[in-house]
């Protein structure tokens, strides 16, 4: 597969493209993103599906100058897909030529369950392991898959779009007709019932950005951002009922005021329809489907068992010695095995405490004094695919203070209602400081053994003595409840 690839979205609403580099095997990071506002469906749905003109015109100048982008990156694989819009027009045909005459371009069209898939496949790799169900509200469409143990299936297309609604009916302040229209087409469709929802696409995004903004979210993070079926609706009412001065002022942005409330209204009545209670924002769909498809085409479309991409790219392009971050993950995950049941610390935080260990030190790739804050931020932003928000600010912030004694008061002030509990933070912080600590020597092997007895941790060296390890746990806060003994 070559390194740097582009994917080009053209949507019913906006055009977009991502490039993504390629750093080992499975692994990868976004290098680039821009989208334009082409609205290729713009009158289409008033004139029998046929894409106009001036929207004809718009999409051409909008690729050539995705093509000089991607050309500036040294792009070597371009993949170009469009959706409802392009699919429903009868003069597609005229289209796809026309764009291939005038930028080179080959379109590939898919169909509504392709479309889906592609959404679910991004989902089911990017997210940590859920079991969902999908719905990305599009221009002209909205597609869902179900997701189970990172398997995608039952996916399915609907032609309910932001667009599709705007022109038909909300053009014609026709509210009362769009409910009406969506109930119909829904009345026909075999949508899965699910207490979960993944929600994709540019409705959810706005709506998730602003609900974001208004509650002080502590983490600005859009993707796997998680909020109830309730909050959903009481807020989406207040987008119904909205002026564009009010849509303002609820924090949605300018150049969604036309098709938010379409938007709204069905991904409403649709999260009512399946029984959702639970929605978690993605920001991944259709374009990162296709890459990862060319990516994983000879592995089934799925990451390797326990692989995750965005800890393989900061070990990839941050991490100055895997051999000792990769000592530091198995040295933390010994001491949580001998001590958290003495220190009470439920068993699902070994993983994110060995997470933590292995990526301790991508700061050091930036400057090497405070590099535990340069992790921090590292971690906070680019720690983006396979986990929730609680486990990257947990991970982010075992980190941050793995040279201190333990967390500030004021960080967890900030975070808490994404961290546990203080006790069980401040003593992960001293298992991850530990194992630091003992490596602090950096042995091209592990050169200790540990044990746990009585309350006492054994560290019994098996060549040199650890004369740097014992006395830089001196200047550690260790819990009254734990001795070390140094042999």
């Amino acid at each position: 597969m070559a390194k740097r690839t582009a994917v080009i979205d053209i949507g019913s609403n906006s055009v977009r493209m991502v490039i993504f580099e390629k750093t080992s095997r499975f692994a990868f990071h976004l290098l680039h993103e821009v989208k334009s506002r082409v609205r290729i469906s713009e009158g289409a749905y008033d004139n029998n599906g046929n894409l106009q003109d001036a929207a004809i015109k718009r999409a051409v100048k909008a690729l050539k100058n995705f093509l000089s982008i991607a050309q500036s990156y040294d792009v070597r694989k371009t993949l170009c897909v469009a959706t409802s819009a392009v699919r429903d027009a009868p003069n597609k045909k005229f289209f796809l030529l026309h764009v291939k005459q005038e930028t080179g371009l080959q379109i590939k069209v898919l169909d509504g369950e392709k479309e889906s898939y592609y959404g679910g496949v991004s989902c089911a790799n990017l997210f940590p392991n859920i079991n969902a169900i999908t719905l990305d509200i599009g221009g002209g469409s909205t597609e869902s898959s179900e997701i189970n143990n990172h398997i995608v299936s039952k996916s399915l297309s609907i032609n309910l779009g932001t667009v599709r609604l705007k022109e038909l009916f909300f053009d014609h302040d026709d509210v009362k007709g769009a409910k009406e229209y969506i109930d119909q087409v829904l009345k026909t469709c075999k949508l899965t019932q699910h207490e979960h929802v993944i929600g994709v696409g540019g409705t959810i995004r706005a709506l998730s950005q602003a609900m974001m903004q208004r509650s002080d979210y502590p983490l600005d993070k859009l993707h796997g951002f998680t909020f109830t079926y309730d909050e959903l609706i009481k807020f989406g009412n207040k987008i119904l009922k909205a002026d564009e001065e009010k849509l303002k002022q609820l924090g949605i942005k300018k150049d969604r005021f036309d098709v938010i409330k379409p938007g709204t209204l069905i991904l409403m009545k649709i999260l009512k329809l399946v029984g959702c209670k639970t929605i978690t924002t993605s920001g991944v769909g259709v374009r990162e489907g296709v890459y990862l498809h060319d990516l994983l085409r000879h592995n089934k479309d799925r990451f390797p068992e326990h692989f995750n991409p965005s800890v393989r790219y900061l070990l990839d392009n941050h991490t100055l010695d895997t051999r000792h971050a990769n000592q530091l993950s198995s040295t933390a995950k010994i001491l949580f095995d001998l001590l958290s049941e003495s220190f009470a610390i439920p068993s699902p935080y070994r993983y994110e405490l060995s997470i933590a260990a292995k990526v301790s030190h991508t700061g050091e790739s930036l400057h090497f004094y405070s590099y535990h804050q340069n992790s921090y931020y590292l971690i906070k932003n680019a720690l983006e695919y396979g986990f929730s928000h609680q486990q990257i600010m947990l991970i982010a912030t075992l980190v941050r203070f793995q040279k201190r004694k333990r967390p500030t008061a004021s960080h967890i002030e900030r975070y808490e209602m994404l961290l546990p509990d203080e006790e069980v933070l401040s003593r992960l912080s001293y298992l991850l400081s530990l194992a630091n600590t003992l490596l602090i020597h950096r042995p091209k092997n592990i050169d200790f053994r540990l044990s746990f007895e009585n309350g006492v941790l054994i560290v019994n060296a098996l060549d040199k003595p650890l004369y740097l390890a014992s006395e830089a746990h001196k200047s550690l806060s260790a819990p009254t409840d734990l001795s070390i003994h140094f042999l």
